[in-house]
């Protein structure tokens, strides 16, 4: 998948799209503050160069540099870390990545990428530091333990350039949610697959739309769907009350788990997010991270 079919496919705007969850609590707000900062990795064009160089299109590139902070690890392990991915797409991409180019090209390809993109949108460095700081002492102030990705990212060297030390401090704690979220999903007895079905409804997506886009067959698709309605947690094509209930029991999992970071920034909390939301949305507007906000919902 090259840039321009990866905008096609996932740039769409979504009209007249509102709030997708109207879940508003501190560590959510953050997360969303922070998520097109962190995913400018993925999404901008001088990162999709990046890789492209190295003989990676989107979909390898967003693989392997992902996981390229758990060093090279096994597919299958990749595969659990991410958790929402179906498994064999990922062992596959991970392969034909690996062949192309090495651990340590990707990872310097990842942060060439994601610095040359940021600089192009935001102010010069002096005018990122002190919300840069604040978000790298409230990444180190928190335990890795049960955390793969965000340990791998915490076991980098902090970035000296101050566009790529953003860059690094908003996938920490990107990655430190995604770890706590997918652990509450599976105390929820949750499988990905199933999580992903369960987030699409509470965000507001089509059924299977979101979690089609994660690699998984209809079949697949629909024996998660199955399962889910055997336990009472769906109506139809929506979530049930009960449905809607242990999602956002889900949410509320997630949140508790982030509470260590809430509490380091304290205070600062609501000028951080400010900061980190007018940042976000100048990347939005360059084009470089999907305007739907759905899809920033559901990460």
């Amino acid at each position: 998948m090259d840039y321009t079919e990866t905008r096609e496919a996932f740039f769409a705007p979504r009209p007249d799209a509102g709030p997708a969850t109207g879940w508003q609590s501190p560590a959510r707000r953050l997360r969303d503050a922070l998520e097109p900062l962190a995913a400018i990795s993925f999404w901008a064009e001088p990162a999709y160069d990046a890789y492209a160089a190295l003989g990676l299109d989107f979909l390898t590139g967003y693989v392997w540099s992902r996981s390229s902070v758990l060093g090279v690890a096994e597919p299958s392990v990749v595969a659990a870390t991410f958790g929402v991915f179906e498994p064999a797409a990922v062992a596959g991409l991970l392969g034909a990545a690996r062949d192309a180019c090495s651990l340590e090209q990707v990872r310097a390809a990842r942060e060439q990428g994601a610095t040359a993109a940021l600089r192009a949108v935001l102010p010069d460095g002096a005018a990122l530091a002190p919300t840069t700081a604040r978000l790298l002492a409230a990444a180190s102030a928190t335990d890795v333990v049960g955390r793969p990705l965000f340990a791998g990212v915490m076991g980098q060297p902090v970035p000296t350039a101050p566009h790529a030390a953003l860059w690094h401090a908003a996938t920490a704690l990107r990655e430190r949610r995604g770890d706590s979220h997918l652990a509450a999903c599976v105390a929820a007895g949750l499988t990905g697959l199933e999580a992903n079905l369960l987030t699409e409804l509470w965000v507001g997506f089509d059924p299977t739309a979101y979690a089609g886009s994660r690699a998984w067959c209809p079949g697949a698709m629909a024996q998660a769907q199955a399962a889910l309605a055997a336990r009472g947690l769906l109506d139809g094509d929506a979530l049930s009350a009960a449905g809607r209930e242990l999602r956002e029991a889900v949410e509320t999992a997630t949140d508790l788990a982030m509470a260590p970071v809430v509490c380091s920034l304290s205070g600062d909390l609501d000028s951080v997010v400010a900061q980190c939301e007018a940042w976000s949305q100048a990347v939005i507007d360059r084009g470089w991270f999907p305007p739907d906000p759905f899809k920033r919902a559901a990460g």
